[in-house]
């Protein structure tokens, strides 16, 4: 099948189109969308390549895909707008809203913390099945009693799927309403097609593919963790047995339509590019008559919390974190360094930036491992069209 790139870009910004094109090298089967806008308006919307490499179903306007960990920026912005009304307080215990979570010796475990990853759970000291992960009250009854792997508070670890519990049951006991609920009523005025939670009508969903450089990636990684001592960041992403190694099979893992209709908000956020570019672009400029949060609660969520090296051992490059919010780092570059949002597994990208006034989102379903520069390649040609630093 012969590459076509479909969609438009507003004059000044047709770069963006080149670039776009050229992250489908060497990749046949991948599908994309790119969404950009500025000061509200959107001045990219383009789309190519195969939605469906099974039967050959193309990548339209309104194909939705699995955004991974994209899915903790939503939430960690949903967070903000409730401590924006007063209903969540950042420096609060956890246990105030959540009283079971005080079990295992977590009652001063702060809600920063719990979003910055320094809560000591982020991964299950007993495996979780499939079944877990699609039962929320199981997924969090689990995490409220676990003791935490280290003393909260003293370092981090990347809670790659628990954050979504944690910060979902903040937003559930608050709200009386589950994150995609809560969610869905969020968006619903910037008429964002974008959901925690798949609804069970909505099609057009893009099948994910797995890159042969990232399968053997998470192989080395399993063969590790059947090595002897507990791999804590391998089971962060597997829970155990509820998840394959890369996240996906060809009908498995996030692939999987139970999946994804359940609440996962670590990383089971389904969106289209547009979708998620205009929930960014809301929490910094009015959007079709939306702003999501205010200037002032988002300078206290991207102050930095957690940065440097993890409590397992990992190679730097390191992330940054504020309140939930992954913060410009040399881990991840975004436009400038007062972006804030999350990528997700296999090269999703998506942020809001205050200084120009962008909301930015690349969605992909040819999951690449590291070295993949397709989402960075975008947002460096951005960043030279907009002159930002």
């Amino acid at each position: 099948m012969s590459l076509s790139i479909h969609g438009t870009v507003a004059a000044g910004y047709e770069p963006m189109r080149t670039v776009f094109e050229a992250a489908f090298d060497g990749a046949p089967n991948m599908g994309a969308a790119l969404a950009i806008l500025v000061d509200g308006e959107l001045i990219a919307s383009l789309w190519g390549g195969l939605a469906d490499e099974r039967d050959g179903r193309r990548w339209e306007q309104d194909t939705a895909s699995v955004i991974f960990s994209c899915t903790k920026g939503l939430m960690s912005l949903l967070v903000a707008r409730l401590v924006e009304q007063g209903r969540l307080d950042y420096h609060a215990p956890v246990a105030r809203y959540w009283p079971e979570f005080a079990a295992g010796g977590k009652s001063a475990v702060t809600v920063a913390q719990a979003l910055s990853h320094q809560a000591g759970l982020s991964a299950p000291r007993e495996d979780f099945e499939l079944a877990d992960i699609l039962d929320w009250d199981a997924a969090t009854s689990k995490l409220g009693a676990q003791a935490p792997l280290w003393p909260p508070g003293e370092g981090y670890a990347y809670h790659a799927l628990t954050h979504g519990w944690l910060a979902g049951e903040l937003v559930r006991r608050v709200t009386g309403q589950s994150p995609g609920t809560y969610f869905r009523e969020t968006v619903a005025p910037l008429g964002a097609e974008a959901w925690i939670g798949l609804p069970p009508a909505r099609g057009n969903v893009a099948h994910l593919q797995v890159a042969p450089e990232l399968a053997a990636l998470w192989e080395t990684d399993a063969n590790k963790a059947a090595a002897g001592e507990v791999n804590w960041p391998f089971r962060a992403m597997t829970l155990g047995r509820a998840l394959p190694a890369a996240l996906v099979t060809s009908d498995g893992g996030f692939n999987d339509r139970r999946v994804q209709q359940a609440e996962i908000p670590g990383a089971g956020g389904i969106a289209t590019a547009e979708g998620l570019a205009s929930i960014w672009s809301a929490a910094v400029a009015e959007t079709r008559g939306v702003r999501l949060a205010s200037a002032d609660v988002l300078k206290r969520a991207t102050a930095t919390v957690t940065e440097g090296a993890p409590v397992f051992a990992a190679e730097p490059p390191y992330p940054r974190w504020g309140m939930g919010f992954q913060l410009d780092s040399a881990a991840r570059r975004f436009l400038t360094d007062e972006s804030f949002g999350h990528d997700g597994a296999g090269g999703q990208v998506s942020f809001a930036d205050p200084r120009h006034r962008v909301g930015f989102a690349f969605i992909t379903n040819w999951m690449r491992g590291p070295g993949d520069v397709r989402g960075t390649a975008l947002v460096d040609a951005l960043r030279e069209l907009l002159g930002a630093s």
